[in-house]
């Protein structure tokens, strides 16, 4: 689905926002949030339903999705009190009401990174996007782990053309990579284990091409 509204553009296949032409960071939570919104126009959602949709197996308060919302209204330049295009439904939820039109794919003026990157924990999968990404106990991280032993904002990995960096943010219990404790940004290898606190993961660079066979097989 690529969505233009305003002078914005949601690209949920390259899991893009491009501003004015220029690609604005948002966070998976509030990426995915603002796709709700837009896939679910003009109907509005209940906070208690938006809580589902993001975060299905865990509960955060309502003050972590004003939270993310709010990281959302910023990317966009959204203006509550003067025609936003996403509306405050008092008492209930919100609802994406701005005027937004459906475009078909076009070519990309840039190459795609030759790689998706992803950590695993358990059963579950999280891609890493280009820039920040968060890991912690803070449900408005970019990986949400929910474990006594990860620090509320543990550890973060830099994902650039250069590959991946990871860094403790001085965390209670440590971050480790291949077994030894980091004390500086540390790059990252596919296939490397990352432990935080005592909670495994692994970590992945896969081929795009091969990106939905490969997360099939795991």
């Amino acid at each position: 689905m690529r969505v233009r509204f305003g002078e914005c553009v949601l690209d949920s296949e390259t899991r893009e926002l491009l501003v004015g032409g220029e690609t604005v960071h948002l966070t998976p939570k509030a990426f995915e949030l603002l796709a709700i919104l837009i896939e679910n126009r003009p109907r509005a959602l209940s906070k208690t339903e938006l809580h589902k949709k993001l975060w299905p197996d865990t509960f955060v308060s309502d003050g972590t999705l004003t939270s993310v919302l709010a990281q959302v209204r910023s990317a966009i330049g959204d203006d509550e009190h003067a025609k936003p295009f996403i509306r405050t439904v008092h008492t209930f939820g919100y609802a994406f009401s701005g005027s937004a039109e459906t475009e078909s794919a076009v070519p990309r003026t840039t190459p795609r990174g030759a790689f998706a990157y992803r950590l695993y924990w358990r059963s579950r999968q999280f891609p890493l996007v280009e820039g920040e990404n968060v890991l912690g106990r803070d449900p408005g991280v970019s990986v949400f782990l929910d474990h006594t032993s990860v620090s509320r904002r543990h550890a973060r990995i830099v994902i650039s053309g250069k590959g991946a960096l990871i860094e403790d943010l001085q965390s209670k219990n440590g971050t480790f990579v291949r077994g030894a404790r980091i004390e500086a940004p540390s790059r990252l290898s596919d296939g490397d284990k990352i432990q935080l606190g005592s909670v495994s993961l692994k970590f992945r660079v896969v081929p795009l091409s091969e990106s939905t066979e490969t997360s099939a097989r795991k």
